[in-house]
């Protein structure tokens, strides 16, 4: 059982930056695949990014643009989500996850453990 606890987040002006955290514990870190998802208000759950094991294979949803950055440290048992230029349309609760078994990893019924959620609000 993996336990997966957030930090992070909040309220930040369009196009300023914010990055969140995500501590793993419980577990083998190194096991899992690391996600980021999001889900705005009245909308489905909406993948980001994930990362391997070892950070060597990296994938971002494309209408991201570049904007966001994942990585983690093993060392840590910690995956971060780095969200510059940020935009009104970004608001959203931010979710990490940990998969233990997957094909491409972007779809939220391929991840076992989720973090409790952080709310980040973008403002105009």
């Amino acid at each position: 059982q993996v336990h997966l606890v957030q930090s992070g987040g909040g309220l930040v002006q369009a196009g300023g930056s914010l990055r969140l955290s995500c501590a793993a514990s419980g577990g083998t870190f190194t096991s899992y695949v690391m996600g980021w998802f999001r889900q705005a208000p009245g909308k489905g759950r909406e993948f980001l990014a994930n990362i391997s094991w070892n950070g060597g294979s990296i994938y971002y949803a494309e209408f991201l643009q570049g904007r966001f950055t994942i990585s983690r440290d093993n060392a840590k048992n910690s995956v971060y989500l780095q969200m510059n230029s940020l935009k009104p349309e970004d608001t959203a609760v931010y979710y990490c996850a940990a998969a233990a078994w997957g094909t491409y990893y972007r779809t939220r019924q391929e991840y076992d453990y989720w973090g409790q959620g952080t709310q980040v609000t973008v403002s105009s």
